[in-house]
């Protein structure tokens, strides 16, 4: 309920500052080509900016959620912030406020019996004119601040109004202002105080926004053919609203939570396997040189150097002892010459205990051999 509050209040306050806005330019960029000067001056744009952007949005967004958002259908995914019916509202508005700002633009001081305000001088007084059609403006927007608080075509735009006295609060003390403005702004604001009958007319043609509302209400939607793309997205294959109202029912939160589930699964699972293997790649790499001794030698390798016999079984890892110390001091006094090294070692590396002929005893265990370095290094 909170959720679809927030998404109205946005959707309300768009409404009304779209409206303000369409309008102010027009009449603005308008006024000036054809008059040669705005009917809205700079200050007065300012406290119309500020009618539209801060009080609205106060005004607009403070609205308590209430039970019958509940009764309606969700937004579905692809559904426009500004709707059709919004859209619908916007124009049928600024047409209405348009009409009435130009009447009293070209004719209003006929309607009035008053001096025009058209094609004055630079540093002229302000005049009536220009502040009645100010005035109206503001009552105007006051008044389509009430009709934007419903954005789904509901008629009465007072359900609810007093439960929000901040609504309320911003609206009587806007008028209050105004009313300020108008008889005592003088120069700064380029007013010029009002009469109570003309103060009546610009209240009135204020009101009749809650009567035009009220007309727009009645034209419906579906007729309106130029809005049915209006705040659409362009897609190259526009799908049916009746195929996706389908796939919306035939798919529950169940089914997505399921799906969800088989999802994280299926990550975790492929996060495990690629966890196994790096740890395989990891001790494969450290093991590599502490394989077998069977998978670094070979028996043809033996038989073909007749020097090398295996005294026994067990493998052995060779260590510099006791032993080693007294073979290396009967070494030294050895006189023989050494001999050739055998090119073959992968018997030695492999840790598997030999031991040589007598006439190569003293070749494979000199100081300078690799046999040497080997049980040094061990």
């Amino acid at each position: 309920m909170w959720g679809r509050n927030v998404y109205d209040s946005i959707s309300k306050f768009l409404q009304f500052q779209l409206t303000v806005n369409v309008v102010a330019v027009i009449v603005a960029f308008t006024g000036a080509c054809i008059t040669q000067d705005s009917p809205l001056k700079a200050v007065q744009m300012l406290w119309v900016n500020l009618i539209m952007d801060t009080f609205a949005s106060l005004a607009l967004a403070t609205e308590p959620p209430t039970e019958t958002l509940l009764l309606r259908k969700p937004y579905g995914r692809n559904k426009p912030l500004i709707s059709r019916t919004m859209m619908k509202n916007i124009l049928g508005h600024a047409v209405y406020q348009l009409t009435l700002i130009f009447t009293l633009l070209f004719v209003g001081e006929k309607m009035f019996e008053i001096d025009s305000g058209r094609n004055a001088p630079l540093h002229s007084p302000p005049s009536e004119h220009y502040t009645i059609i100010f005035n109206t403006f503001v009552m105007m927007q006051l008044f389509n601040e009430i009709n934007a608080r419903k954005i789904h075509g509901e008629r009465n735009v007072f359900d609810g109004i007093f439960r929000n006295p901040i609504f309320c609060t911003i609206v009587l003390g806007t008028f209050a202002i105004q009313i300020v403005i108008v008889q005592f702004g003088g120069k700064p604001f380029s007013c010029s105080p009002l009469q109570l009958d003309q103060w009546m007319w610009c209240i009135f043609i204020g009101l009749g926004e809650l009567v035009w509302g009220q007309v727009i209400a009645t034209i419906p939607t579906s007729r309106l053919k130029f809005l049915k793309e209006a705040g659409r997205l362009t897609q190259k294959e526009e799908i049916p609203e009746e195929e996706l109202n389908e796939d919306v029912e035939e798919i529950d939160h169940a089914e997505r939570e399921l799906r969800r589930g088989q999802i994280l699964w299926f990550r975790g699972l492929n996060r495990i396997q690629t966890q196994i293997r790096v740890v395989k790649a990891f001790r494969s790499s450290l093991y590599e040189g502490l394989e077998k001794p069977e998978s670094r030698t070979s028996i043809h390798n033996f038989m073909a150097h007749p020097e090398f016999r295996i005294e026994d079984s067990q493998p052995h890892i060779p260590l510099i002892d006791d032993t080693d110390l007294e073979d290396d001091a009967a070494l030294k006094q050895n006189s023989s010459p050494p001999s050739s090294l055998n090119k073959n070692n992968s018997a030695i590396d492999s840790g598997i205990n030999l031991t040589t002929d007598t006439s190569k005893s003293a070749t494979s265990s000199s100081p300078g051999s690799p046999i040497h370095s080997l049980e040094t290094s061990l």
